[in-house]
């Protein structure tokens, strides 16, 4: 026979559910925040820092305030890689995007033979790293050991040399659409397979051909897709780094110092030594970059309103 106590300890307090729900919360979220804090928002407040100071050879390391920025935004070097860069956007993004919604259409039309494999082969070269890329492209463009150069000797032809100061950049947009089309492809096309199937039918019913089933209902379905990979385009046209740093050692006289501006931040810290300056450069690219994007981030919502 089990005895019962007749008396029992008064149960604790709890907190009410109120208090305890964002307590819970925060212990979800809080791992995430901690890194984000320390491998985002960390190098953010201290190149924030060191683009307040300057150092010189008399004197040491100063506090200058806006001075690095005012010299940044003066900078004939900076602008012209921006320059350079912004020319890459307006030509190679729409392309790329342009090539990216016709193979997502080809592939979900259903017409296309052999479709998963067609999918994965133009996805696969977003798995090849940016570096090795550069280097396979930048040796098949070589004129003396290259694609190019045996097909000037095959032929008895002259091609032009893709590695030339007034090609290089179109040189260097073969191999980010060549990389990235196949990712902006599949975005597309997963916004695409969740169209309801009942919209074609009734479309098919109206006697719609395929140019006003794409025109009235895949293009409309993919209008969100589309704005959110124009976003990343752009953020990845401004980042330009891995394929100049690359082609500069095949084509030393077509590659500046300062022919993207993250070449030249990089150049400027590890070649120059100019830490603060080139933490001036990065904050003030950063900005800009964030400043475009969300232009074009309202001007895709309103256009969707």
């Amino acid at each position: 026979m089990v005895s019962v106590p007749l008396t029992q300890g008064r149960p604790g307090r709890r907190r009410p559910a109120s208090k305890r729900r964002p307590l819970v919360g925060w212990r979800f979220v809080g791992p995430f925040m901690a890194l984000f804090a320390l491998v985002f928002l960390a190098p953010i407040g201290y190149s924030a820092y060191l683009s307040l100071y300057r150092t010189q050879l008399v004197g040491g390391t100063k506090f200058v305030g806006a001075d690095n920025y005012t010299e940044a935004l003066r900078d004939a070097q900076f602008w012209s890689a921006f320059g350079r860069v912004a020319l890459f956007l307006a030509v190679q993004v729409p392309i790329m995007l342009f090539l990216a919604l016709l193979l997502a259409f080809a592939i979900d039309s259903g017409r296309l033979y052999g479709a998963s494999f067609f999918r994965i082969t133009v996805f696969l070269p977003y798995a090849v790293p940016a570096v090795v890329a550069s280097l396979m492209w930048g040796f098949m463009y070589g004129t003396r050991f290259g694609l190019i150069g045996d097909i000037d000797k095959y032929f008895g032809i002259s091609l032009p040399d893709p590695l030339s100061p007034h090609l290089i950049l179109s040189a260097i947009g073969n191999v980010s659409t060549w990389q990235y089309v196949g990712y902006n492809m599949l975005i597309l096309y997963s916004a695409l397979r969740v169209v309801d199937p009942s919209l074609y039918e009734a479309a098919e019913i109206e006697g719609a051909g395929q140019l006003r089933i794409i025109w009235a209902i895949k293009i409309p379905a993919v209008r969100g897709a589309l704005l959110i990979a124009t976003i990343f385009s752009i953020v990845g046209s401004f980042q330009l780094f891995n394929e100049p740093s690359i082609f500069k050692g095949l084509a030393p006289n077509s590659i500046t110092t300062y022919f993207t501006p993250n070449l030249y931040a990089y150049n400027l810290s590890f070649a120059g030594q100019q830490f603060n300056y080139s933490a001036t450069i990065a904050i003030v690219m950063g900005v800009i970059t964030m400043i475009i994007a969300y232009v074009v981030q309202l001007y895709g919502m309103r256009k969707e309103i």
